[in-house]
């Protein structure tokens, strides 16, 4: 009795801290939504703002059950799966049930969810999301494969970055260039807050099991990769598709949404995060049935951990569609319509701030702070990432004004930060390549997205949103290489500082100060 007294006490004191940090992630941004309602630039209702008001409450208390649900069932599983298919020793039983479980959660993931929905109207939602499961499957198992042989990260990712802008250019050659921004934005929405508590803990799992040299630091890079899976996989899609490829924006009036009813909305989220995390649940007890095996109490915490973030994942998208996405759009539509250098400046610091709200960011944070043992702090990480983020929904913004390609930004962008790579720690390189897909995150693709698709509609019109709306996704994902490797680029400048003064005060030192022996 005493036992699960404590172990309730525990869960209600871990729940009181994510509730802390869920303020601190989604405040700022309504506070910017509630300023930005009292001046001329947005006519927002007063039951617009209502119904916004209520949404950040549900958003505030669904990250909260989220991350506790990661830190009790996602990032246990992935590592036990790890440690468990690692000790087995048997790789092909490995590589085929890291491909399998690649693709069950990606399937599950929400925020590809709401991009395959919002390009509905050109795409079959059910064949993007599985082609993109596919392409995180076969680049998760490449992973596994640079972690079990300890391979070079920079290597694979330069070979596979070429590869990637070689389809760029053919998909551009068959006429179908629009295509491209979604497929470099599939990338970014995959690494979501169901992927990335999994995926990292599986990359800790059989990092530490193999061990070797830096094996904590070889668990990194997994991430990065599956972000390139789902870019290769849709660019080929994309190049067989046929039919009508004209584009229609949306339904994003919050007035659908009220009117078919809360408890519809609800309904709908619910089953369809249900049946995606169903999936993983049910693979992961054929596995603890066949190879783990583990204790009663071990699956008891897992149980209660995937109710917690199904419950939170309900709650996250349910707010997203019923308030953020409209008002993302009527904001974007807006404020473009009465100025667009206004709206560059707003997309920078919204672009601050959503970051904050994305639940995987701070799983990502908290990882990359203890195995650094406290080098790279939390605060550092986040500050980084908001600057990156900021930047690149600015730039995109910038992108709809001007209209030109983004292969003007992604070809220069990814060019530094593979520079980069080359003059930095290899822990520093695959964390930044970890957080580029981190931090596009559900509210990237459900706010930020609809958000940069007004605007682009009051600019271009209707027609141009596929060539300049989409990408802002990509670019939320490449920022970051570049930020966190200053980051690092600093750190270790600051490291070779020390040793130089160290040196010369070693050299300065008097010679009485020196004691010889005869």
């Amino acid at each position: 009795m005493e036992k699960n007294r404590s172990i309730s006490r525990d869960l209600w004191k871990s729940l009181r801290e994510k509730l802390r940090e869920s303020l601190i992630s989604v405040v700022p941004v309504s506070l910017l939504v509630f300023l930005l309602a009292v001046t001329p630039w947005v006519d927002i209702t007063k039951q617009e703002l209502a119904v916004f008001a209520g949404a950040a409450a549900l958003l505030i208390v669904g990250i909260s059950l989220f991350n506790l649900g990661a830190d009790m069932a996602m990032t246990p599983m992935g590592q036990y799966i790890g440690e468990g298919l690692t000790k087995s020793k048997k790789l092909g039983i490995l590589l085929s049930i890291s491909f399998v479980m690649g693709l069950l959660i990606t399937v599950a993931e929400p925020d590809l969810a709401v991009l395959a929905g919002q390009v509905s109207a050109v795409m079959n939602g059910t064949l993007l999301i599985v082609t993109v499961g596919v392409g995180v499957g076969l680049f998760l198992l490449m992973a596994v494969i640079k972690i079990v042989f300890h391979a070079d990260l920079t290597g694979i990712l330069l070979f596979f970055y070429m590869v990637m802008f070689s389809l760029a250019a053919l998909l551009i050659d068959s006429g179908k260039g629009s295509f491209l921004p979604l497929s470099f934005d599939s990338g970014g929405v995959t690494t979501g807050p169901i992927t990335v508590p999994f995926i990292m803990a599986l990359g800790v799992g059989i990092a530490l099991t193999v061990g070797g040299r830096n094996a904590r630091e070889n668990s990194f890079g997994l991430i990065a990769l599956c972000s390139v899976g789902p870019i290769v996989a849709v660019l080929i899609l994309s190049m067989m598709a046929k039919g009508d490829l004209s584009y229609a924006v949306p339904d994003y009036s919050m007035s659908t949404i009220l009117e078919e009813g809360v408890g519809h909305l609800f309904r709908g989220k619910l089953l369809e995060v249900g049946k995606s995390l169903a999936l993983v649940v049910v693979f992961f007890f054929i596995l603890q049935a066949a190879i783990l095996r583990l204790p009663k109490i071990k699956i008891i915490q897992i149980l209660i951990g995937i109710v917690q973030t199904l419950l939170g994942l309900v709650l996250f998208l349910a707010a997203v569609e019923m308030a953020f996405m409209p008002i993302g759009f009527k904001i974007g539509t807006q404020m473009a319509a009465q100025n667009p250098i206004l709206l560059i400046a707003f997309a920078f610091i919204i672009g601050n701030v959503v970051v904050l709200a994305e639940p995987a960011v701070h799983v990502l944070n908290n990882q990359v702070e203890e195995i650094t043992g406290g080098e790279v702090s939390k605060t550092q990480m986040m500050v980084a990432l908001s600057l990156g983020v900021g930047v690149s929904i600015g730039l995109s913004v910038l992108r709809v004004h001007l209209g030109f390609s983004l292969l003007y930004y992604l070809v220069p962008g990814y060019l530094l930060s593979l520079g980069l790579s080359f003059f930095m720690p290899k822990l520093y390189t695959a964390i930044a390549f970890d957080s580029g897909g981190v931090a596009s995150g559900p509210l990237t693709s459900s706010f930020i997205l609809p958000l940069v698709i007004g605007a682009c509609c009051s600019l271009q019109g209707d027609s141009a949103v596929m060539d300049f709306a989409f990408g802002v996704v990509a670019m939320v994902a490449m920022t970051p290489l570049i930020t966190i490797q200053s980051l690092g680029f600093k750190s270790v400048l600051s490291v070779r500082r020390r040793e130089s003064a160290a040196i010369r005060r070693i050299l300065s030192a008097a010679d009485d100060q020196i004691i010889y022996f005869d």
